[in-house]
């Protein structure tokens, strides 16, 4: 009992402020115009869900250590991807039409794992052991399916008779089937039909996770993620208060969100990294990828059918050739079964890029 209360002090802090903003949360942040003020309520909403964040994917990494590869993976993404999704939905809403949140989310996810830690990954593990390998049918069937998504979901928009860089009705609908269908096609691969593709096979055994059986984990799993989802609401006020009053790059909002999102999952696969476990990292990163693009963007569109509001999706014409040029270099770095340094400085380089773009993109 003492073990499980010192790992698992995150939750009382969780419950505590999630019971705190339940009752006192609309007084709170209902004026956030005095500077302090505004710091405190975002500071501790972002760092109690960061906290939740990264206990729920502890919690879904041991069970992912138990059913083993790729079924444990396939829980850890689907877990962010869920919180992902709540966040986006509850600063959407509360941003009474934040319309560019998705796409911005998006391209952000894009951008911070096939980019930042895609090539933090292979930089670190290609300076501590000069050249890595994983399973190449795996990161191309992968590929295959986030490159196709990516690019009708966030570039064709600006190429549809839709008013603006939107989907019309029908086209929306298309997505949001076809999305789903080559997502469900990927995990019958993925789990079913060709679950060699992203096993490790140099590594025979895994390591154990944390003590406790399914039973324990899945149980705290979820309550962490519906802490998490109840705090993404309330975070949603200083979210759109900050971009739209403090005159933030509206493009920040789905930055912030990505990030916040995405530490957890990114610390894991560099972690797996270090561990000279590639094939692991590459199955944590392309699948957050996949996950986001594959069910995220149908959800905003089925949320925006609900609320009645117009979800842009259509990048301009800077993020679009940054998004296809990065496209095109993780095909060429997933070309290989060895991975090296290069590789991961040019991932590296183009987040860089990225960044310049969202805090000067006039």
């Amino acid at each position: 009992m003492r073990g499980f209360l010192k790992r698992e002090w995150p939750l009382g802090a969780a419950i505590l402020t999630t019971a705190l903003f339940l009752v006192f949360g609309g007084p709170w942040l209902d004026d956030l115009s005095n500077g302090p003020w505004f710091s405190l309520m975002a500071g501790w909403l972002f760092g109690v869900i960061m906290l939740g964040s990264f206990a729920a994917v502890r919690h879904a990494e041991a069970i992912a250590h138990k059913l083993g590869e790729p079924a444990g993976t396939l829980v850890l993404t689907l877990a962010v991807t869920g919180i992902e999704v709540t966040i986006i939905a509850a600063v959407m809403y509360g941003g009474k039409g934040n319309a560019t949140l998705a796409r911005d989310a998006m391209l952000a996810v894009v951008m911070i794992v096939l980019n930042g830690m895609v090539g933090l990954s292979l930089l670190l593990g290609g300076l501590r052991y000069h050249e890595q390998t994983y399973n190449l049918q795996g990161a191309n069937a992968f590929l295959a399916v986030i490159v196709p998504i990516s690019v009708l979901g966030l570039v064709l928009p600006n190429f549809t008779a839709a008013p603006g860089p939107t989907l019309s009705p029908a086209h929306a609908i298309f997505f949001i089937i076809m999305s789903v269908v080559l997502y469900g096609v990927f995990l019958a691969i993925q789990n079913l039909r060709h679950r060699e593709y992203f096993v490790d096979q140099a590594a025979a055994q895994e390591h154990a996770g944390e003590p406790g059986s399914l039973a324990v984990h899945a149980p705290l799993l979820l309550v962490y993620l519906v802490t998490v989802m109840l705090l993404a609401k309330q975070l949603a006020v200083p979210i759109n208060y900050g971009i739209h009053v403090l005159q933030a790059p509206a493009a920040l909002g789905g930055f912030l969100v990505s990030v916040l999102v995405l530490a957890p999952e990114s610390l894991s696969a560099t972690r797996a990294a270090l561990a000279n476990q590639l094939q692991r990292s590459v199955n944590l990163l392309l699948g957050s990828v996949l996950a986001s693009i594959s069910l995220t963007i149908p959800a905003v569109l089925a949320i925006g059918f609900i609320t009645d509001q117009t979800i842009v999706l259509g990048l301009d014409a800077a993020n679009s050739t940054l998004l296809v040029l990065t496209l095109a270099v993780s095909a060429l770095t997933f070309a290989s079964a060895r991975t090296n340094v290069l590789l991961g400085a040019v991932h590296l380089l183009l987040f860089f890029a990225y960044l310049m773009l969202v805090f000067d993109n006039k």
